[in-house]
């Protein structure tokens, strides 16, 4: 748990950027992760040279040679404001500078070095990079819980919405679909719309909350750090940000790719993954020649909410799960595209729940009503019945502030989940009910709640009308009697 004393640190840094001129949220935070990032090179080469002095030899894995000891932050962090601004702008070392350095570390800096290739540096004055780095310096980074913590609270001051419709997703949001998937030992994980990799790093934390015995075992931990984990990202920036966010919690070399999941060039991704977790673009529009054509076999279309549906079923394994986030337009859209991309999901293969949320959930950044799909790809049907959930409340007011509030659906929406089984008999009244696979069909396919919930209205019974016409009068005579008397008192 972040403390209020770092909380405030961070604050002060975050005012300080702004102030200084860097008052995009994106471009603040990727300028956190870089120094984040020069911290984590010189504490890997510290690990490796004591590595080395414990068992004899040579240092494995060399990030900085001996000539570019200015380089590491051991060294800088402890020069005046001026000195160590100079090491970051001006070569000072085997024709380097610190920033310079770091980009060119590639692939011995992990995930995260691969794309630091357009890095730049936007830090304005020496005393904001003193600053920042101080703070950095002082947060103890061996502790997973307090840098994964730091960095999503970083990451949750982003106000407005990113570049290319990025908007983070609410973090209890994601934890409430990780819950619903009960990821396993040896899955494989992907989202095909990464951003910072919120969906990952919750899953992630699912495993070390649930199963932390699991991490016992040497093959789990392999899996774990190098194979379960993938993500797709078309903007760099977020990538970087999405690896850094990774690496911070504990999972050292997710595999992540820089490209449009859509595309041809990610066209190889098929079939791979057990695991979807996602959510994709909204009103987003496509040329067909900019989407990989086994997608638009799956869904002709051009909009963005439905060709991720069709990549998914493309990427999942057989019998490979999704949860995913979709408009409500994509549950009753009457279009062909919108018909065709739900009967493949219901008749061609499972989908086991429909999940409505409230129309605030995703605010300040947007206002659209919202719900979650959870499917499983089978290629030869399986729908029996589509277990409904009407959310209406997530533990937080649905208006622009998003206040902590003690209304909170979730609970009870996992608990009915897990026991789903026991479903069957809850009236279309209630929260939660299932439909048959042949009542949907029969209504052209519609997800939509409000199609098979039912309304219960209190009849509410009135005075007959003579009755309300005698109390009129009786009322009427009272108010004239009571202006005469007030006449009479007046003379």
């Amino acid at each position: 748990m972040i403390t209020g004393e770092l909380k405030s640190q961070i604050d002060k840094v975050w005012e300080a950027f702004w102030t200084g001129g860097i008052s995009n949220p994106i471009s603040v935070i990727e300028q956190f992760t870089y120094l984040l990032f020069i911290k984590r090179l010189d504490e890997t080469q510290l690990r490796e040279e004591r590595k080395a002095a414990l068992i004899g030899g040579a240092v494995s894995k060399v990030i900085y040679t001996d000539e570019q000891k200015a380089l590491r932050w051991s060294s800088f962090k402890n020069m005046d404001p001026e000195s160590m601004y100079a090491h970051f702008t001006t070569p000072v070392a085997t024709g380097l500078s610190v920033f310079e350095h770091m980009k060119q570390v590639g692939e011995v800096g992990g995930v995260y070095g691969q794309f630091m290739a357009k890095a730049t540096f936007m830090i304005p004055t020496p005393r904001l990079l003193d600053q920042v780095v101080q703070m950095i310096d002082g947060i103890n980074m061996e502790d997973r819980d307090t840098k994964g913590d730091l960095y999503e609270y970083m990451l949750g001051k982003i106000a407005s919405a990113g570049t290319n419709g990025q908007f983070r997703t609410p973090r209890h949001i994601i934890k409430m679909m990780v819950e619903m998937t009960q990821p396993g030992k040896e899955e494989t994980i992907c989202d095909p719309s990464a951003g910072s990799a919120g969906f990952l790093v919750t899953a992630g934390e699912y495993y070390r909350e649930h199963h932390e015995d699991w991490f016992l075992d040497k093959d789990f931990r392999d899996h774990f750090n190098s194979e379960m984990f993938n993500g797709v990202e078309l903007d760099e920036t977020m990538a970087r940000i999405g690896a850094m966010n990774l690496q911070l919690h504990g999972i050292e070399n997710p595999n992540l790719l820089k490209n449009d999941a859509l595309s041809e060039s990610a066209g190889h991704l098929v079939s791979r993954y057990s695991l979807i977790l996602a959510n994709p673009p909204f009103k987003g529009s496509l040329d067909y020649d900019a989407v990989e054509n086994s997608v638009l076999k799956t869904v002709k279309s051009k909009k963005t909410e439905l060709l991720f549906l069709g990549l998914i079923l493309r990427m999942l394994q057989p019998g490979g799960r999704c949860a995913v986030i979709v408009p409500d337009g994509v549950l009753f859209g009457s279009s062909k595209a919108h018909k065709q991309i739900r009967e493949e999901i219901i008749k061609n293969h499972k989908l086991d729940a429909v999940i409505s949320m409230p129309s605030g959930v995703f605010k300040p950044y947007a206002g659209v009503s919202t719900a979650v799909l959870y499917f499983t790809k089978t290629g030869s049907g399986g729908t029996d019945n589509v277990w409904f959930y009407n959310m209406e409340a997530d533990g937080y007011s649905l208006d622009d502030k998003r206040n902590e509030i003690k209304d909170n659906d979730i609970p009870d929406l996992l608990e009915r989940w897990k026991n789903v089984a026991d479903e069957t008999d809850r009236a279309r009244t209630e929260k939660s009910f299932l439909v048959p696979f042949d009542e949907i069909k029969e209504n052209d396919w519609d997800l939509s709640i409000n199609r098979y919930k039912e309304i219960v209205y209190e009849e509410v019974e009135y005075d007959a009308p003579k009755d309300i016409i005698s109390q009129i009068q009786d009322l009427d005579a009272e108010r004239t009697a009571a202006l005469n008397t007030l006449k009479e008192l007046l003379g």
